[in-house]
């Protein structure tokens, strides 16, 4: 195992980059991004970085060269034979040859295209544009680079053994939290921490944890390259950006409405089984369900990842009823700023109900909170999303208000499109 202190104390970034693959990103990246190289390929969009916790000052914390040094290393990666072999042979959901031939060619010869990068008094403007199935590519590196900068900042202040201690009460943490959720009979639970993880190395230590704390309770990891090399299950599907960037594509207020449906109707057409969750939240969920045509109701599960999360699995056990389906054969993934009790909560409430599986993020691989003073290392809300597509701009709702992103005007025209009345403000914990 890596004594991660003393790497930490001993690094340099030739030796611990902090992104060291094309495949050190999240599972459901590479499902969309051969859904839009098949579905879309030339579409030209941007993708631009959002702090939203602007409190936390990033061009003050992170030197900019440093910062284009990580991103140019990112840009020279490319494809491994072990890690195309694995991608093209191995068994994903139980189906093999997940990726098709045309598919893995293009991502063996891909390079990631240039970034535009600026600071903005103390935060950088770090945005990506160009065709969609290479630019959507950069979302996870990014978001990691500039996390993990956040914390070396922090870190390059500490000594060897206070970084021997920090990183023993960090370890101390998790594990109490694992022997809590070990109590959670019939628990399903996966790592969705990449694009906000204190590190590399931390994450890959938090997985290691989990698959010896939880056993079979521990279903993998949403990171690919984690995934392979600790030989878990890769887990994911898709996200709002598939959605956000369908909807900017359409004329018309009618083709804006029928967009979210036609995402999962490209969807339906390549994968199946657990693959099929729906993600209903983008421009609202209350209106998403209550228009779905009827097929989507067959589908496996919804992920609820915005606005109270109980409130949104009631809303789908209400929907699959509604429908004709027995909830209790259906899948709630929740995945929206989840920590302990709030697991331990949801599964209480609804295990006997559906089918139950969280997808555990920030605060499992960056829950630094309250182990250095000032709390200068815990976790902050960063995001890259879909900004425009063929100079039209994205918007996303989300099921919390705090969440949307867009310009004002245009969040205004999808709440009538989508009849999206008043919703409930929630703090954006992560």
């Amino acid at each position: 195992m890596v004594d991660i202190a003393t790497r930490v104390y001993n690094h340099h970034w030739k030796i611990d980059p902090i992104v060291r693959s094309l495949i050190d990103t999240d599972f459901y990246k590479l499902l969309m991004c051969q859904s839009v190289f098949r579905n879309k390929p030339d579409t030209r969009v941007t993708f631009e970085l959002i702090n939203r916790s602007a409190e936390i000052p990033l061009a003050r914390l992170i030197d900019e060269g440093e910062l284009r040094e990580q991103l140019d290393h990112i840009r020279s990666l490319s494809l491994s034979r072990g890690e195309s072999t694995w991608l093209r042979g191995n068994m994903f959901y139980g189906k093999r040859q997940m990726f098709r031939p045309d598919f893995m060619e293009w991502f063996e010869n891909l390079r990631l295209p240039d970034y535009h990068l600026e600071r903005r008094g103390d935060q950088y403007q770090l945005t990506f544009e160009g065709a969609w199935p290479e630019v959507m590519l950069w979302e996870i590196p990014a978001l990691a680079v500039l996390m993990e900068l956040r914390s070396r900042a922090v870190l390059n202040e500490m000594g060897k053994f206070e970084l021997q201690v920090l990183y023993a009460r960090a370890m101390t943490k998790l594990w109490e939290k694992v022997e809590r959720l070990r109590g959670l009979g019939g628990l399903k639970l996966a790592d969705f921490g990449t694009r906000r993880r204190h590190s590399f190395l931390w994450q890959d230590w938090c997985v290691q944890a989990l698959m010896e704390g939880l056993g079979e309770a521990f279903v993998g990891t949403s990171n690919c390259l984690i995934a392979k090399n600790r030989e878990v299950e890769a887990i994911g599907t898709n996200a709002h950006e598939l959605p956000m960037v369908y909807a900017a594509l359409a004329d018309t207020d009618a083709d804006l409405a029928r967009a979210p449906y036609q995402v999962l109707a490209d969807w339906h057409e390549e994968h199946s089984g657990n693959l099929r969750i729906i993600l209903p939240d983008t421009f609202g969920s209350e209106n998403f369900l209550e228009n779905a045509p009827d097929w989507l109701a067959g589908w496996t599960g919804i992920r609820v990842d915005s606005g109270d999360p109980a409130t949104g699995a009631e809303r789908a056990i209400a929907w699959w009823t509604s429908r004709g389906e027995d909830p209790r054969e259906k899948l709630v993934i929740f995945s929206d700023g989840l920590d302990v009790e709030v697991i331990a909560d949801l599964h209480a409430r609804f295990r006997d109900r559906v089918r139950v599986s969280f997808g555990w993020g920030t605060l499992l691989t960056n829950d630094f909170r309250g182990l250095v003073d000032g709390d200068r290392l815990a976790p902050f809300s960063l995001v890259c999303k879909a900004a425009e597509a063929e100079g039209r701009p994205c918007v996303k709702l989300s099921d919390n208000p705090e969440k949307a992103t867009g310009p004002v005007d245009e969040i205004a025209r999808y709440k009538r499109v989508f009849g999206v009345g008043e919703q409930e403000r929630m703090e954006v914990v992560v």
